[in-house]
């Protein structure tokens, strides 16, 4: 038969498990209580049903793993144990070791199993269904059925993998609460920056131009005979005068126009949402038997 990991046979498994993950949970020894090592996978065959827990033994074994048939584990959630049953360091010992690049065939499992057979201080081998000792939760030494590879089945060995009614017998109830969070997520961003803009101004600058201006007047004693010494003719004489004007003289200066601050304010505000929750609610249908709830 072929065995695959839980999480590669069902990656979503802890869905449907709500939350009980067998992997991580520590493993003890029942009765004496003492710790052993951790499980590291579930094995699983090709219907999904439980058949091994790979258990790490550190706290025996260091850096050995090895298979615990689903039968002899019982898993406590109240306390989040797996608690083995009728396993012995001796047996731990003889387990042969757990490899995941070795191939999981029959021969492999026999070995598994054949350990798993020998009860506690016995060399007598196991019967498929061998009856479970209810004071020490060991197996008891029966006669060993007759199979073979072809014709094995898990069914064959309650005892290693069968779900104990006693060991699992507890039923929980759920119920859906809603947990409010916040997540702090990024809506959006605000740039600024400067950018230059031009224009055409206009400004008025008054100036000044001369010009000439030649008045020709007839003087009063105009037609007066003068002496021939005043009328001094002469040729070339020139009379000279400077032309001014004024130009605009513009220029570009920069001056501080205004100041731009930049901040963050928070608002605060409640926002009020609903889901749908679901709880589990316990129905019990005894007929007429009379039934004690605590």
């Amino acid at each position: 038969m072929v065995l695959y990991k839980l999480q590669d046979f069902e990656p979503n498994y802890r869905d449907t498990l709500e939350g009980q993950d067998i992997n991580g949970l520590g493993v003890y020894t029942q009765g004496t209580d003492e710790k052993i090592g951790t499980v590291s996978e579930v094995l699983v065959d090709e219907e999904g049903h439980f058949r091994y827990l790979v258990v790490d033994l550190g706290f025996w074994i260091f850096g050995k793993k090895v298979l615990l048939p689903i039968g002899r584990a019982r898993v406590d959630y109240n306390v989040d144990r797996v608690y083995t049953i009728g396993l012995t360091r001796e047996q731990a010992e003889d387990l042969p070791e757990f490899n995941e690049r070795q191939t999981l065939d029959y021969d492999y499992e026999e070995r598994v199993r054949g350990v798993y057979r020998q009860p506690t201080g016995s060399t007598l081998p196991l019967e498929a269904s061998a009856p479970v000792d209810a004071t020490y939760q060991q197996p008891v030494a029966t006669p060993m059925p007759t199979y073979n590879r072809d014709s094995y089945n898990y069914e064959h060995e309650p005892s290693l993998f069968g779900l104990n009614e006693q060991d699992h017998q507890t039923l929980r109830l759920y119920e859906e609460r809603l947990i409010a969070n916040k997540r702090r997520q990024k809506t959006g961003e605000v740039s600024i920056g400067k950018r230059v803009e031009t224009e055409t101004a206009r400004v008025a600058v008054p100036i000044e131009r001369e010009r000439v201006v030649i008045e020709r007047v007839t003087p009063a004693d105009a037609g007066t005979a003068v002496s021939g010494r005043e009328a001094d003719f002469k040729e070339g004489e020139v009379a000279r005068l400077e032309i001014h004007e004024e130009t605009a003289d513009i220029r570009k200066e920069a001056f501080l126009r205004e100041e731009v601050r930049v901040r963050k304010v928070v608002d605060q505000e409640t926002v009020e949402t609903q889901e749908t929750v679901r709880r589990e609610e316990l129905d019990v249908n005894s007929g007429n038997l009379p039934i004690e709830e605590r």
